[in-house]
C-alpha cells in the first residue's frame, strides 16, 4: 500500500507538471500575460487557485466518474456560457494593458507594485469555467497510468479505474440524439450497465477500506501539486528575463495573448450555443 501511494504520488506530480506546460490554454495565457508585466507573486496566487481546481476535477475524473459526472452533465453548457463571458472580460483586460519602461523597471522591483489580490480567485475561476478539464484530466491521467505500468511500477489497482472510465467513454454515441442535448461533451448512457459495474467492482472489492479514496486523492493532489511547480517557476522566469525584451514587443505580444483569451471565450459561447440550440 505505502509502495503504491508513493509510486501514485510521483506519477502524480510528473503529470501535473508535464501536462501544465502547453501555453495554449486559458491559464497558461493568463500567467504569461501576467508575467511580461512582472507580476509574479499574482501569477503564484493564480496557479494556486487554477490547481484547485484541478484538484477537483482530476479526483473526479478518476475516482467517481460514474458516479458524479451524470449529476454535472445537465448544466455544463451553462457553464461555458458563462466562461466564455469570464474568458472574454479577462481577455479585454489583457488586451488593453500598456507597459512603459519605467514600469517593467519597477514591476520586478518594487512588492508594492504586486498584485496583492484577485490573482487566486481569477486562475480558480478560468479553470472552474472550463468542463473540458474534466475529461482533459481523464484522458491524461490514462495515458500516464498505461505509461507507468508498462514500465513496472505499481499503481494500487487506480489504472484499472482509468481504463474502465476510458471505457465508459468509448461507448458513447458522439452523435447527439434527444437524450444527449444538453451537451456536446461524453456522457454515460443508462445501457452501458456492464460498464459501470466494472468500474465498481474495484470499490466493492476493497470497500472496507479508504484505500481508493486515498490513492485517487494522492494522485490528483500531487498533480496539482505539480502545475503549480510549473507555473511558479515559468512565471519566474519570464518575470526575470523580460527587460531582454523591448517595451514595443512586450506589448505586442501581452496583446496578441489577450486576442487569443478573447478567441477561447467566442470559441466556448459558440459550443454552448451549438449544442443548446440542436
Amino acid at each position: 500500500m505505502i509502495e503504491s501511494l508513493i509510486t501514485i504520488s510521483i506519477v502524480g506530480l510528473v503529470a501535473g507538471f508535464i501536462f501544465s506546460i502547453p501555453v495554449a490554454g486559458p491559464i497558461s495565457i493568463l500567467i504569461t500575460s501576467k508575467s511580461l508585466n512582472g507580476d509574479h507573486r499574482y501569477c503564484t496566487f493564480a496557479a494556486i487557485g487554477a490547481s484547485i481546481v484541478d484538484f477537483l476535477y482530476c479526483f473526479i475524473a478518476v475516482y467517481s466518474f460514474t458516479r458524479l459526472y451524470e449529476l454535472y452533465r445537465p448544466i455544463i453548457n451553462y457553464i461555458f456560457l458563462f466562461g466564455s463571458g469570464f474568458l472574454f472580460f479577462i481577455g479585454v483586460k489583457i488586451l488593453r494593458t500598456k507597459l512603459s519602461l519605467n514600469a517593467i523597471q519597477k514591476s520586478g522591483d518594487d512588492p508594492s507594485t504586486m498584485k496583492k489580490k484577485g490573482g487566486f480567485w481569477t486562475g480558480f475561476m478560468v479553470n472552474f469555467l472550463n468542463p473540458s478539464l474534466f475529461i482533459g484530466w481523464l484522458l491524461s491521467s490514462f495515458l500516464i497510468m498505461s505509461v507507468a505500468s508498462d514500465l513496472g511500477f505499481n499503481t494500487g489497482g487506480l489504472k484499472n479505474v482509468i481504463d474502465n472510465n476510458i471505457k465508459a467513454m468509448n461507448h458513447i454515441d458522439t452523435k447527439h440524439n434527444n437524450s444527449d442535448k444538453n451537451t456536446n461533451l461524453p456522457v454515460i448512457r443508462k445501457s452501458d450497465q456492464s460498464t459501470e459495474k466494472n468500474l465498481i467492482g474495484f470499490y466493492q472489492a476493497k470497500k472496507s477500506s479508504i484505500f481508493p479514496i486515498l490513492i485517487s486523492f494522492c494522485y490528483a493532489f500531487f498533480v496539482a501539486f505539480g502545475t503549480i511547480i510549473w507555473f511558479y517557476y515559468f512565471s519566474m522566469i519570464i518575470v526575470k528575463h523580460r527587460r531582454k525584451l523591448k517595451v514595443p514587443t512586450i506589448n505586442k505580444i501581452i496583446q496578441a495573448l489577450g486576442i487569443a483569451l478573447c478567441f477561447f471565450g467566442l470559441f466556448l459561447a459558440y459550443k454552448a450555443f451549438d449544442a443548446l440550440i440542436i
